[in-house]
């Protein structure tokens, strides 16, 4: 009994242990939105505190495993979004459907600046009744700020896809790109003059 003990003792500590990090990591949530090209969003929500990661994706179609150029066809029904993973101990989703209102304009239909297509649209994808009464109440808010109608969608997220590998981490793999260096630089650049992200 003197020899098992201390290995129960190492059992129970394991486990302990294993718990403790299961709740730690279960304590990350997602939130996944779409407001224009993924590249500029996946951007934008890089440089704010408290999200861990965000992967540019697809989602809100009926296509199977999409690829980028059958998205960009417009037969899949799918949106670039950016799917966020986030620790609420340090940003509220709340703050973050801020983020996404003030990251984008919620009022054009289909389109973002000269990026024109159904894939382009704004929508916020919720996994709860929480998240869904979030975004209402967001939508409302940020309806304030503008004069034109809000086209936002607010919908279930049924599957999130992940685009290929070259579409992740863009702005930051291909700052010269000219692209990154019309649009998105100039968009985040603007929020971090206004407090909304942080600094690179």
């Amino acid at each position: 009994m003197k020899v098992r003990l201390p290995v129960i003792l190492l059992s129970l500590f394991t486990a302990m242990t294993l718990q403790a990090a299961d709740k730690s990591a279960s304590k990350h949530e997602f939130a996944t939105f779409g407001g224009g090209c993924f590249w500029c969003m996946e951007a934008v929500f890089q440089r704010v505190p408290g999200v861990i990661h965000s992967t540019s994706g697809y989602s809100g179609g009926t296509t199977d495993n999409p690829t980028y150029e059958q998205v960009c066809g417009h037969g899949t029904g799918h949106a670039e979004v950016i799917q966020v993973e986030y620790d609420p101990a340090l940003i509220s989703y709340d703050k973050l459907l801020g983020i996404f209102f003030e990251a984008h304009d919620p009022t054009t239909l289909n389109r973002q600046g000269a990026d024109e297509g159904d894939q382009y649209r704004s929508v916020i994808f919720y996994t709860s009744k929480e998240q869904h009464e979030a975004a209402l109440r967001a939508k409302a808010a940020a309806q304030k700020e503008y004069d034109d109608p809000i086209v936002t969608e607010i919908v279930p997220l049924k599957k999130f896809w992940p685009a290929e590998a070259y579409h992740q981490d863009y702005f930051n793999q291909h700052p010269g790109q000219g692209y990154c260096t019309f649009v998105i630089r100039p968009k985040v650049k603007k929020l971090q003059s206004k407090g909304v992200i942080s600094k690179d």
